[in-house]
């Protein structure tokens, strides 16, 4: 997304979510199914003992948790302000704390610019597997908070 002057976007209704659903369609996709093999390999085969059949069934379960975790990325913006929820940890922002909203070419997802000086990554808005539903997400985004009163223009 670059700064030159393009159409402007509607604002979208709030509260308004954005997420990578490809992204995550594939993981949790890909995750359902190695849980269901390897838990009908460790069923299937007599040879494995109840401990083994247990960690294969341990592991499937772990691996499928990694992928859970990794589909969790999103941004939710409502009228108080945008719910930023990466991997690990959720951060609350209100409106006048995001100064711009970034995603550069070669970006793995969008910055937020705050007004405490740092960054804060947006994984909910990426350009993966879904680039346009990406950039016309962080579009939206962007308009949403340049007309909450914080774009480059109100300062």
């Amino acid at each position: 997304m670059n700064d030159a002057p393009s159409e402007v976007p509607a604002l979208p209704a709030l509260p308004v979510t954005f997420r990578p659903s490809r992204t995550r369609a594939v993981l949790l996709t890909v995750g359902a199914a190695m849980f269901a093999v390897l838990t009908a390999v460790a069923l299937i085969l007599e040879r494995l003992h109840p401990g083994e059949r247990i960690s294969f069934v341990l592991t499937a379960a772990l691996f499928y948790g990694v992928l859970i975790l990794m589909s969790r990325p999103k941004v939710v913006a409502d009228e108080d302000g945008v719910t930023v929820v990466n991997l690990t940890r959720s951060r609350r922002l209100s409106w006048p704390e995001i100064l711009r909203v970034n995603l550069r070419v070669g970006d793995p997802w969008v910055f937020l610019d705050l007004s405490d000086g740092t960054s804060l990554p947006a994984l909910g808005i990426q350009p993966g597997i879904g680039r346009a539903q990406a950039i016309r997400d962080a579009r939206a985004l962007r308009a949403l908070v340049e007309s909450r009163g914080t774009g480059p223009e109100q300062r």
